[in-house]
């Protein structure tokens, strides 16, 4: 029997100004399957004209129909778009497992939170208030929240749909309209969210999406004039790049960029709870998240009985394809990831920490950019493996004795967005979740992200935060406004 070779899918416009238009350039990029490694969709690419298209759309619509809209309708809208993700979860996972690579178990409920965060960004869109100030007894002072503008948005590659909901829910509920750049290694599911953008019945130019690359697209979205705001999701050197780049208008930003999170269990903890818990906050999503708990710190007396629970919970995770229901963990979304990955896999081999579990290429894999959840024992702190964000299924276990050593080590970290602990004592839960670095600490949990709670960095780890009414504050400027209706005129300041 013949093979049957499947074409591309293809979506060869972007979406700009409410429509479907060819890119300037004429060129595409090619999606890649990380799981078989071949091309499976091809997708237009955006360059500095097609940047500069969007942003005039946008512009418009800014102070058109879309300031037309009350915000209650502005809120309706985005609840409309949220059902309509709901409506086609599953098409919009497969496509974006078939992108990324992560598991349809993963995609599926990233879609539902997706809708999750629309619905409740659109209930915001009518509570957004100012104040009035007791300013003096003749006059009315009182502060108005407006759109700060046209926003341009960079997303990662890491889950897509679900960090364009994260970005399009506050800055839509505010009045804004926005210019998506999806990352180029998945662009898929953006260019459905497109149709569905439309099918929601925005406005025209209120959502713009241009996938390019990060030196093209990219750096001209954050260097043009007419954008006044930058969010993005990635790698703090680009997020300093960007940050250059904004300073030609003084754009406002919001970054939510690498970690390297410390995952602390102290002896008194509930040791099943705490192993299994940790277990999936390493190695979730193929190590390939910035919440990822890479660095785990577990006190001396348990530690033995705490590494062998690990690898007893870890040996059972099941590396598979991404359409697999099966499956745990996928593959690396990229060759250079998985290279990046084996990298650190051979210096912490080289300089000499136990290796635990892992650090291959899993059996019965020859294609596809998978790779064995790691461990690593006996992790110096100070060490690469400890200090350097990996993005991959990597854990480093490193002891410690006291308190104040865990919390020493757990910051000593150019990051700080993530960190977790384990406790049964109610003072101790308290005393270091206040000593922390970290802009989210969890007790007896790990890394419960949540539409309701704020989420962002600390150092380097990021500027600003996302989810929760904060995130809706990062897309207003505040106006005041003072009406002085005093009878007797002023005092001349001039006269004699």
């Amino acid at each position: 029997m013949a093979t049957v070779v499947e074409s591309p899918r293809e979506y060869a416009q972007l979406f700009i100004a409410g429509e479907w238009v060819a890119p300037h350039s004429g060129r595409t990029i090619a999606s890649i399957d990380p799981s078989s490694e071949e091309i499976w969709a091809s997708v237009a690419e955006a360059d500095e004209v097609d940047v500069d298209r969007a942003v005039v759309a946008a512009r418009d619509a800014l102070r058109g129909p879309w300031a037309r809209l009350t915000p209650s309708a502005r809120g309706a809208l985005i609840h409309r778009l949220g059902a309509l993700i709901a409506r086609d979860a599953r098409k919009l996972a497969e496509l974006e497992s078939r992108d990324n690579g992560k598991p349809l178990r993963d995609t599926l409920g990233e879609m539902q939170r997706a809708a999750d965060w629309l619905t409740f960004f659109a209930g915001a869109a009518d509570k957004i208030y100012g104040e009035t100030i007791p300013y003096k007894p003749d006059a009315h002072a009182f502060t108005r929240r407006e759109p700060v503008g046209v926003v341009g948005a960079i997303l990662p590659w890491n889950s897509p749909m679900s960090l364009y909901s994260w970005k399009l829910g506050p800055a839509l509920a505010t009045g804004c309209t926005v210019v998506l750049k999806p990352a180029e290694l998945t662009p898929v599911s953006a260019m459905e969210l497109g149709a569905l953008i439309t099918e929601a019945g925005f406005p025209a130019g209120v959502v713009n999406i241009v996938p390019g690359y990060g030196h093209t697209a990219g750096a001209a979205l954050a260097a043009h004039p007419k954008v006044n705001k930058i969010t993005f999701t990635g790698e703090h050197r680009t997020a300093q790049e960007i940050m250059r780049s904004a300073a030609v208008n003084l754009k406002r930003i919001s970054f939510e960029c690498g970690g390297k999170s410390p995952h602390i269990i102290f002896e008194d903890a509930d040791l099943e709870r705490a192993a299994t818990v940790a277990t999936h906050g390493a190695f979730r999503s193929t190590g390939q998240s910035c919440s990822i708990g890479s660095r785990l710190f577990v006190q001396r007396s348990i530690y033995d009985r705490t590494i062998d629970v690990l690898v007893q919970r870890a040996a059972r995770i099941r590396v598979g394809m991404p359409l697999d229901a099966a499956t745990h963990i996928g593959p690396h979304t990229s060759a250079e990831q998985l290279a990046k990955t084996n990298r650190y896999i051979e210096y912490g081999k080289d300089a000499g920490f136990r290796l635990l579990l892992g650090g291959k290429r899993p059996a019965g894999f020859e294609r596809g950019y998978f790779v064995e959840p790691t461990i690593f024992a006996d992790v110096d702190n100070g060490s690469r493996l400890a200090q350097e964000e990996i993005f991959g299924p990597v854990l480093a276990v490193i002891p410690f004795d006291t308190e104040a050593e865990a919390v020493a080590m757990a910051n000593d970290t150019q990051y700080g967005l993530v960190a977790g602990l384990w406790t049964r004592d109610v003072g101790r839960a308290h005393r270091v979740a206040a000593q922390l670095e970290s802009g989210l600490v969890s007790v007896n949990t790990y890394r419960p992200v949540h539409w309701m709670l704020p989420y962002g960095g600390y150092k380097m780890s990021g500027i600003g935060r996302e989810n929760g009414f904060d995130a809706v504050n990062e897309y207003l400027e505040t106006k005041t406004v003072v009406i002085d209706y005093a009878e007797a005129p002023p005092p001349d300041p001039f006269a004699d």
